[in-house]
C-alpha cells in the first residue's frame, strides 16, 4: 500500500463531497483501518480506495449528530465558518477560528 500525507488536520471542519453532512476531524488513520465488513457495505461504485488517509469525524446532518469514518477523497473543506454542534466537540476542542478548532490539552489522539 502507498502511504500518503494527510491533506486535512485534527480540528479542521470538513464536509462530505457526496452526502449532506459535515464535521470536525478528531483522529486520522494514514490508511484504511476499519473492518472489511464496513468497507464491503459501501456500494462498489462509491467504495473508496484503502491506500489513503481516513478521518474520524464528530459529524452532523440536519437530523442528528454521530461519528463518521470518511476517506480523504470524499472530504472537502467546510467554508461556512459555522461551529459543529456535536456534543463532544466541547470535550475535545476549544475555540473555532477560520475553520479550525483549537485542540484542548490532553485530548489529542
Amino acid at each position: 500500500m502507498v502511504h500518503s500525507e494527510a491533506k486535512f488536520q485534527i480540528g479542521q471542519v470538513v464536509k462530505h463531497r457526496l452526502f449532506p453532512f459535515r464535521g470536525v476531524i478528531f483522529d486520522v488513520d494514514p490508511v484504511f483501518n476499519n473492518t472489511e465488513e464496513w468497507w464491503l457495505a459501501i456500494p462498489e461504485h462509491l467504495r473508496p480506495r484503502k491506500d489513503q488517509p481516513f478521518y474520524h469525524l464528530l459529524a452532523e446532518n440536519d437530523e442528528t449528530e454521530y461519528e463518521a469514518y470518511v476517506s480523504e477523497q470524499n472530504l472537502l473543506i467546510d467554508e461556512t465558518g459555522n461551529p459543529v454542534r456535536h456534543p463532544q466537540v466541547k470535550e475535545m476542542f476549544g475555540d473555532l477560528k477560520d475553520g479550525l478548532y483549537a485542540i484542548l490539552p490532553g485530548s489529542a489522539h
